[in-house]
């Protein structure tokens, strides 16, 4: 069996879940965007929770995989969050991505920079193409690429999200207090 990663000494049965994956997953917190910005790697975010089905679908066909988990591993600082633990976490990120792509669901994954600012997110993605959706590993390898090779563009593009999803998170607040 493989050795364990580190979320095996969280308390959430949904990471807990995920401590054997071939993954390197961390939890949420300063050591793995710490160590993003050491060994100058996007963050890949995967926020999910116990009772979702995709969510185990994406880990069976994806998070369980080596060679996928390979990729991820040598690509990104990979964490995983469980949404009922970190409601917080999850609702800015879920803001993001529906967002940008018109809806939400999970699992979440979301690509951050260091910074934890979000510049690429969806839900599940299939190990293989389909439905118009490019494979996991595709999206990977992409993502990574675009990380290296266009980070002027993704730090501006960063830049106007966090804008907009602090104009969005203000706009909300000030509703819920009227």
């Amino acid at each position: 069996m493989k050795k364990p990663n580190r979320l095996i000494h969280e308390s959430s049965p949904y990471l807990l879940q995920h401590a054997h994956n071939p993954v390197d997953w961390s939890p949420w917190g300063t050591e793995a965007f710490d160590r993003a910005r050491r060994e100058d790697k996007p963050v890949l975010l995967s926020v999910g929770y116990s009772s979702c089905h995709w969510c185990h679908v994406m880990e069976r066909e994806s998070f369980e995989d080596v060679q996928t988990a390979d990729l991820m591993n040598r690509l990104f600082v990979n964490i995983k969050v469980d949404r009922e633990e970190r409601p917080d976490v999850d609702s800015i990120y879920m803001d993001y991505v529906q967002m940008v792509t018109g809806s939400g669901g999970w699992p979440l994954t979301v690509f951050l920079t260091p910074e934890q600012v979000p510049f690429f997110g969806g839900t599940y993605f299939p190990p293989e193409p389909a439905h118009g959706r490019p494979s996991f590993r595709q999206l990977l390898e992409a993502v990574a690429e675009a990380y290296r090779t266009r980070r002027t563009e993704i730090d501006q593009h960063s830049a106007s999200i966090e804008e907009q999803l602090r104009r969005a998170t203000s706009a909300e607040t000030e509703r819920s207090a009227d």
